[in-house]
């Protein structure tokens, strides 16, 4: 088998010594969603989050981590960010801001810190899987490790309307 390159957000997790796995999967550039990814794991897509960062209209920049099968609840987030109301950023201010790109937008490593949610399913598992900081590459890692490195907030920040 292929040695996997680590990534900066898995060097980030080792010299902070968090136990994690390095998961590869099949990209398919025409379906980025976070469903193809947990079935490309053959994952529970409830485990798999996804990276989402926002702009909060008091608070500026702030990161919501939340289930694949959800969408982020733009109310919820901004309250849990200090904000009235908050936006999902435009695409193309994703890797100026973060240095990551979409689908491969992980919460460990932006290039600033910003303030990190996690949606509160994220304490119902051992491991959750978010991006490695590329495409087609996950992490699995104990939630809870990685909430207090990213110095994170758990929050309801996610719609109750599950998603295909």
């Amino acid at each position: 088998m292929d040695k996997i390159a680590k990534t900066n957000a898995a060097r980030l997790l080792d010299r902070a010594k968090i136990s994690y796995s390095l998961i590869p999967y099949r990209v398919d550039e025409n379906d980025l969603a976070a469903g193809h990814v947990a079935a490309e794991l053959g994952e529970d897509i409830n485990r798999v989050f996804k990276t989402l960062v926002l702009h909060g209209d008091r608070t500026g920049y702030f990161v919501c981590v939340i289930p694949g099968n959800r969408e982020v609840d733009l109310k919820k987030a901004a309250k849990a960010a200090g904000s009235k109301k908050a936006e999902m950023i435009p695409m193309k201010e994703l890797l100026p801001l973060t240095g990551y790109i979409r689908g491969g937008c992980s919460p460990i490593g932006m290039k600033k810190p910003f303030p990190t949610f996690y949606h509160t399913t994220a304490q119902d598992f051992d491991r959750i899987f978010v991006s490695a900081g590329q495409r087609g590459l996950q992490l699995a890692v104990d939630p809870n490790e990685l909430i207090t490195y990213t110095n994170g907030t758990v929050a309801d920040i996610a719609t109750d309307t599950i998603i295909d």
